[in-house]
């Protein structure tokens, strides 16, 4: 784990699939220790950008960024860094619960593990803090040993996220955390979220406008590639400077 970095900050980045111009000179900046949500119509380019927090988008074939996304004295999209440590500190949590077929256990001691952690009591504390701090501890911490596969979707999803928070990342990327959830399962990821800005930054993408509301401290509006509109969540919602954002806040589109 690295030091400290802080906040995220972009400035004119591009992504292009192929002749797709998936993303229009944006510039942000995103704050540490708050939750950000990027929301937007289908298609406008809000994973996109997430992806490219950690470099997601490298392993897309025909796939090129450009820009800068510095983060404390380190350019992200720099040639000379390597995503691959790079993601130990920004972790991904995806649209869909993804555990591996292996006990809860061994779920989160996966990554530990690789990263050279050996000692079991070692292991055994990584997986139930970062259980708890997943707000699941309660609910499996009697079955370790049983496989996650038999966990309900809801109870997968915090797993996943309970596995990211165990190599300590600073940054965590939800690709639509809770769009395979229902609702009760989803107030939990949302109160969860709520929980980890304290230690963690948070960027979410969302189709859901209300989640959006609820969870982020702040807001970017994007369409066909282009960030629209970025500011604090209340005002974009409740006072929109663009007449495309309160179109979409309004629901005359999209």
């Amino acid at each position: 784990m690295g030091e400290k970095r802080g906040n995220l900050s972009l400035k004119k980045v591009n992504v292009h699939y192929g002749d797709n111009h998936a993303i229009k000179d944006v510039s942000m900046e995103i704050k540490q220790k708050h939750v950000t949500a990027f929301i937007g119509p289908s298609g406008c380019g809000k994973s996109t950008l997430l992806r490219s927090l950690n470099r997601m988008n490298d392993e897309i074939v025909g796939c090129k960024t450009s820009g800068s996304i510095y983060w404390g004295d380190i350019d992200i999209l720099g040639k000379d860094i390597d995503p691959v440590p790079l993601r130990r500190e920004i972790g991904m949590v995806f649209q869909k619960p993804n555990p591996f077929p292996k006990s809860v256990f061994d779920n989160i001691a996966y990554a530990p593990k690789i990263y050279g952690i050996r000692d079991k009591k070692k292991l055994e504390e990584i997986v139930e803090k970062s259980l708890k701090d997943a707000a699941l501890y309660e609910e499996v911490g009697d079955r370790l040993g049983d496989s996650a596969m038999g966990l309900s979707g809801g109870q997968q999803q915090r797993l996943c996220i309970a596995r990211t928070l165990a190599i300590e990342p600073e940054i965590i990327l939800m690709d639509e955390p809770c769009s395979a959830l229902d609702p009760i399962a989803t107030a939990k990821i949302e109160d969860l979220i709520n929980e980890l800005k304290k230690n963690y930054t948070v960027i979410i993408v969302t189709h859901n406008m209300q989640q959006a509301a609820r969870v982020s401290d702040y807001t970017g509006f994007f369409y066909l590639g282009e960030l629209i509109e970025y500011g604090k969540t209340k005002q974009i919602f409740e006072n929109p400077e663009e007449e495309l954002t309160e179109n979409y806040m309004t629901g005359r589109f999209g």
